[in-house]
């Protein structure tokens, strides 16, 4: 899947031309990510290429199914994004800084082509929350009476948690 994800950046034609993948559950498992338990993610790619340098503008638009923190259920995230990039050529000494707004990706000088699978994998998870719950009453009602973390006043009182109930001034 990930060779799906390839611009061959000597052989574009000058001006732009355009580039659409699909990252889907597959691309994920690709990566070993356990985390991602499904996912459809649309990825356009524009390359404008002028002389030797290229400018590509990425858009990631979709979502992906993880685990609720909370609850343990399905959680479908969406993912829009859209980054900017310009392709420099040496050791990668300068991979990552920006250059008119746009982020650096390095391509060794032996290299023809760009393997975008990497970048993408990259801003899909970085997309994602680091706290992933569903949205105030979305979880299961169950898990959250059995986790107890319902209400205080929704305690019953033979629970061990019942006398927890006055610790920040119940009225």
């Amino acid at each position: 899947m990930k060779e799906d994800f390839i611009v061959p950046v000597s052989g574009l034609a000058a001006g732009k031309t355009c580039f659409s993948w699909h990252a889907g559950k597959e691309f994920f498992e690709g990566f070993d990510n356990e985390d991602i338990i499904d996912a459809g993610v649309s990825v356009s790619l524009e390359a404008e290429k002028s002389g030797r340098e290229v400018s590509l503008d990425m858009s990631l638009e979709g979502s992906v199914t993880v685990l609720c923190d909370r609850c343990l259920g399905d959680l479908e995230i969406p993912v829009s994004e859209r980054k900017l990039f310009k392709v420099g050529y040496g050791d990668g000494a300068d991979e990552g800084l920006e250059e008119g707004g746009r982020e650096v990706l390095v391509l060794p000088s032996s290299e023809s082509v760009l393997d975008m699978s990497q970048t993408v994998y990259d801003y899909v998870c970085l997309a994602i929350p680091i706290q992933r719950t569903h949205p105030a009453g979305g979880c299961d009602p169950e898990v959250v009476r059995f986790l107890g973390q319902e209400k205080a006043e929704d305690v019953p009182s033979d629970s061990p948690f019942a006398a927890l109930g006055d610790l920040f001034g119940k009225k």
